[in-house]
């Protein structure tokens, strides 16, 4: 039997589990022998993490719910793999991904990307079940807690678990957030609406989508959240962006006549 590699008791991810990177991360929230993943990454990687999981003397047949914070290849690539080797697992995902992963949509799902050369398959897989904002995934004792966090993609997906937040693509570590582009769907006022929330909850971990776990940081957030804000106002995020002041400035400028002495 392999040595389980607990970040905390119930919780396993799965590239700190290997020792290596291995894609996105993927957690296995356990308890006794029932079990679910979050993510579940690549299709190229799903065998091997099965593999470390049956090598943990997990119960292949206990795998309860393969759940997708978000409908990005790089996050769900592997559903339909993983659902052909968990078979009595249930795939879940908010109403807004589903149209995407049910689809293949490889444009919402970043699978394509004509003028970066990037094109990989992503297979469709029906989902199973739909989660929204309060509803509760049970699983033996644990119960994970559903927060609807849009803003980086169609129907992203936090979920808390006590004092854990597994919160997606939200925000990392260093202060990152997930892309923002809107052919994929995203929002920044409610990105910035979500990064508000987790600023204000009380968990003491957040345990995001990509990168190393990290304490939760008020100031930190914060000064993401004002980040964020200013892209509101700014031309660097486009469609993205509610105004940019700077043409209001022009239009005076554009009546007044310029000068060269103010400029």
């Amino acid at each position: 039997m392999l040595a389980r590699n607990e970040l905390f008791p119930h919780v396993i991810e799965m590239n700190y589990q290997a020792r290596r990177r291995m894609g996105c991360s993927v957690y296995l929230v356990f308890d006794g022998n029932d079990w679910l993943l979050i993510d579940i990454g690549y299709e190229d990687t799903v065998a091997e993490i099965v593999e470390l999981i049956r090598q943990m003397d997990f119960p292949l047949a206990n795998c309860r719910y393969l759940v997708a914070t978000h409908a990005d290849v790089d996050h769900v690539q592997g559903l339909k793999a993983a659902k052909a080797l968990l078979p009595n697992a249930e795939i879940v995902a908010h109403p807004h991904a589903q149209p995407a992963i049910e689809s293949g949509d490889r444009i919402v799902s970043f699978a394509e990307i004509e003028a970066q050369g990037i094109s990989i398959d992503f297979p469709a897989v029906p989902i199973d079940r739909t989660i929204e904002d309060g509803d509760t995934l049970k699983l033996g004792g644990l119960e994970l807690e559903t927060w609807y966090t849009p803003g980086h993609a169609l129907g992203q997906l936090a979920f808390r678990m006590g004092d854990l937040l597994f919160s997606g693509d939200n925000v990392y570590r260093d202060g990152c957030v997930g892309n923002i582009d809107p052919h994929h769907g995203s929002d920044l006022e409610d990105f910035i609406a979500s990064l508000e929330r987790i600023r204000d909850c009380d968990v003491k971990w957040l345990l995001p989508s990509h990168g190393p776990v990290f304490r939760h940081d008020r100031a930190m957030l914060q000064k993401v959240v004002d980040r964020l804000s200013g892209y509101l106002h700014m031309a660097d995020f486009g469609t993205c962006a509610v105004d940019w002041p700077l043409l209001k400035e022009w239009e005076g400028e554009l009546l007044e006549g310029f000068d060269p002495e103010k400029a």
